[in-house]
Formats: C-alpha cells, structure tokens, sequence
C-alpha cells in the first residue's frame, strides 16, 4: 500500500463520498440485513453433481490395495519409496530421519505411525532443502513431524488428487505446506508455524479445501495464490504478519484467482514482524493484517471472527497499490466481486498504518478501521456494514444472499484423472510444478525474475541445468535456491531450455 498518488487522489476527489453530507450532516439508518433468513449463495463453481461432502476423499478410492511397507529408524524412507508400487502404503515409525523424500509414482501413502504422542520426524538439520516432494497423483501425506528443512515442508509439484492432514510442521523455510499446479486436494488438520513466506500456500491450483489447521508465527498465514474454487474454514490463524491471503501475483503462468470462500476461521491479533525475505512479494504485507485481497475476484468473507490485528481486519486492494508488485499485462489488476456477510471484528486496525488513515480522512471518518479497501474495485457487495468500522466500501451494494451453507466443498465427486506428463512436455510440467513457485516472469516473489534468468544462460540451457542440480548463492539480496538434483538430468535440461524459451 504504497502509492501516495492514488492516496492524495482519492483525498481530493472522494472527500465527500461515505454519506457525510446528506440534509443537515444527518445520516440514514444504517441497512440492516436478516441473516438469519440464510439466502444461498448462487454464484460460485457449478458441478454437475451435489457437493462433496467432506467425509468423501480427494484421493481416488483404491481398487486393490498394495503392501504396506514399515519404515523404522535407522531406514531411509526413500528406500522404501523407491520399491513401493502404485496402490503401496508406507508406515514411518517413530523415530527421527534426516532425508528428502520425493514421490513420483501414482498412489502411495505415506503414514507416520503415531505411538503415545512420539512421531516419525523428518528433521532437516537446516542442511536439507525439502522434507517431502510429491509430483505423483493420488498422494497422501500425514501424521508426520517435519522440522529444520531450508525450502519446503511439503511441496506438490503438479501432482493431482492429493491429502495433507495431521501434520505438524516447524521451521521449514520458503513454505511450509505447498501444493503448486494441483488439483482436487485437501489440507486439514495440521499445525504450522514458523515459516518464512506462507504456513500453508495453494500455488496455481484448482478444487482446493484448507479445514481445520493451526497456522501461527509465520509471514502469511494461509494464502490462496493464483488459484480457483478454493474453500478456506474453520482455521485458527494468529501471530502472522499477515492471516489469510487470497492473491493474484502477476507474472505467473496461471493468471487468476477467483471463487474463493473464506469462512469460519478465527483469525487473532496477526502482528508478527514481517521477516519476508526483503523484496519479496509477502515482504510487503503490513504487519498486522487480518485479511489481505490483492487483486482476487469472487471472493466471500464469512462468519470468521477477526480480531485484534493492529492494521486493520480485512484490506482489499488492486496491484496499484500493493507494494513489491511488478504488474503483469496479461493479469487484472482489479479485485471484482469482493463479498463481505457477517463477521465479528474487533479490536482492529488499533495502530493501523498512515495510509490507511489518509483513507479515513478522505471520508471524514474516525476510528479504528476493520476494513480498508484501496484503489479499484467493481462490483463488490458488502451487509449490515454499520456494524464496522469501514473506509472505501461506501458505494458497495448490499448484498443479496447471506450465506453461503449451500457449498459444503468443491471436492469433486470423483477425483480428477491422473495427471500424465508425455516426454515433450516434461520441461513444461517441471517448470510450471517447481520453478513457478519462487519465479515469476517479471518480478520478485522469492528468487529472481525468468527475465533475469533468461538473460544470464539465454545460450547456456546446460549450465543452467548445472546450476538447478546443485546451485551457490550468487547475490546477497536472495536467499540460497535448494538444490533441486532430485530431478533426473534429463528433466533438469529439459526445465532449463523451457525456461529460457517462455515469453510471459
């Protein structure tokens, strides 16, 4: 939130909006809206069938189940990985194991076997890049403790149908939990802290269910990125720079982000000092930021209850105004159709930041803002606003429904087909399952820019396959790149001349 033009512009052209000036300074009663009527949402994803119920699984059921393979201390799970077949389900037992563990195989589960509360735990030793690597289909993740690694706790590389639950993850660098270019997944039920861009990070991914995990200490807490058909509840999101985020970074292949419900969470005193590494896009949240909308469309805010986050309780803005964003031709700027129904906000934007007091003072407002909406919006909807302290949503409509019960999940009723990568697409997929979520084309999210990169190894796609297998730090202003040598020297080149050969 950084442009001070679009600032100064909306305090002289947008000084008498909000109302002030209707008859003799009075105001008309506030618009009441009766919740308890529960008018359905009609927008959103249509399916053919009725919503998944969330007893269903995202993870395609099994004909024939496999072997179950026992991993105990003093074994390598990769071993086990290694020899298991699709339908094969690998117990860990309790006991610490430092190794990587990349999954590339259709239908493999992987079980941490909890004995009285002790737990197999992958401890990267801050020398190991990744805990868990999935670019398998049909994948489950859970009942691990994952802790110590330097780039991701558990990460999906273009791998569909997918369940990640009941982990506990601590310390794992970029992200803690990080399906990138999947679909049909659910994350439930893990505790996640300590992280240096997002707990939890839904990268360019479609059918998408985050329930029920604990996210704390980290720059964001759960953020929706460049995603579609995304349900975020029933979450307890606090001591983050940022809470629940749902964005559309420009610069990345897939250039939306829309049809995302954000409900029943708690989201609790997020100020955290932003420790973002310092150019990155998560690096400009301010700290203390319940919700943050940058750019996003369709998106509902329901029933959380927000509380004490010293900024404010929800921002929306457009690229305009966020700051470290490079904008992306091919992206809308604009967030469209932002949908605000009851929630229960207090206690925020208590030390809030000058911009947005400049925001207040254009409307002649006072007070402790919940919701600050900069630059363009269209099309938003907003009920019983008078129940908030507001600054830029006085020409919102009120909405027409309250409630969104009729969306259970955007699980899909059958698991989509498994993903298959031919030979020719294989630089593509990698590029777009792994590069894409620390590069984009122009700007900074968290390494440098394709641009950049295109412009040192432009005729050099095997010294850059060189350098993805076992990279060095070349610049003090990124952070060191994992080593990414679990990929076969065939689809290193085959990443490496794809990116060099993509224009957006």
């Amino acid at each position: 939130m950084k442009s001070n033009k679009v600032f100064v512009t909306l305090l002289i052209a947008g000084a008498f909006v909000g109302g002030m000036y209707l008859g003799k300074g009075q105001q008309p009663a506030p618009t009441i809206t009766d919740s308890a009527q529960k008018i359905g949402y009609q927008g959103g994803f249509k399916k053919d069938a009725e919503p998944a119920s969330m007893s269903k699984s995202a993870v395609k059921a099994r004909e024939v189940e496999g072997q179950t393979l026992v991993v105990k201390p003093g074994s390598l799970i990769m071993d086990a990985v290694k020899s298991a077949s699709p339908g094969d389900t690998i117990q860990i037992m309790p006991g610490t194991y430092h190794e990587t563990v990349y999954i590339d195989k259709d239908d493999i589960r992987i079980i941490g076997v909890i004995e009285q509360g002790k737990r197999a735990v992958l401890d990267g030793q801050k020398k190991l890049n990744d805990a868990i690597l999935y670019s398998g289909n049909n994948i489950v993740v859970e009942n691990l403790k994952i802790t110590q690694y330097k780039g991701n706790g558990i990460m999906g590389q273009a791998g569909n149908n997918f369940e990640i639950r009941n982990n506990i993850i601590v310390d794992t660098g970029v992200y803690g939990i990080f399906p990138q270019l999947g679909k049909n997944g659910i994350v439930e039920y893990n505790i996640v802290s300590g992280i240096e861009d997002a707990a939890i990070y839904v990268g360019m991914s479609d059918n998408i269910h985050v329930a029920h995990n604990h996210v704390f200490a980290s720059v964001a807490g759960i953020e929706i990125e460049n995603s579609r058909h995304a349900i975020v509840e029933n979450n307890f999101v606090y001591d983050n720079a940022g809470g629940i985020l749902a964005f559309v970074t420009p610069g990345l292949p897939v250039k939306t982000t829309y049809d995302v419900i954000i409900r029943d969470n708690f989201i609790h005193q997020n100020n955290h000092v932003n420790f973002g590494a310092p150019g990155s896009t998560v690096s400009g949240i301010p700290s203390g930021t319940g919700m943050l909308i940058m750019a996003a469309d369709d998106v509902i805010i329901e029933n959380n209850i927000v509380s004490d986050n010293k900024v404010a309780g929800i921002i929306i803005t457009d690229h305009a105004n966020a700051p470290n964003i490079t904008i992306d031709p091919e992206s809308d700027p604009t967030p469209e159709r932002t949908m605000i129904l009851n929630n229960v906000m207090v206690n925020n934007g208590y030390d809030t930041i000058d911009e947005a007091k400049v925001l207040m003072l254009s409307e002649f407002k006072q007070g402790n803002p919940d919701i600050v909406r900069v630059g363009d919006n269209t099309g938003s909807c907003i009920i019983n606003r008078h129940q908030y302290v507001t600054v830029g949503v006085s020409d919102w409509a009120e909405c027409n429904f309250t409630s969104t019960d009729n969306i259970d999940s955007y699980i899909l009723d059958e698991p989509v087909a498994p993903r298959e990568i031919h030979g020719s697409e294989r630089g593509k997929m990698a590029y777009l399952g792994i590069c894409t979520g620390c590069h984009t084309y122009t700007g900074r999210m968290i390494g440098p820019p394709v641009q950049v990169i295109q412009a040192m190894y432009m005729d050099n796609p095997q010294g850059l396959a060189d350098y993805i297998a076992a990279p060095v730090k070349k610049r003090d202003d990124y952070p060191e790149m994992p080593a990414q040598n679990y990929l076969d020297e065939e689809t290193r080149l085959a990443v490496a001349k794809y990116m060099l050969s993509v224009k957006n």
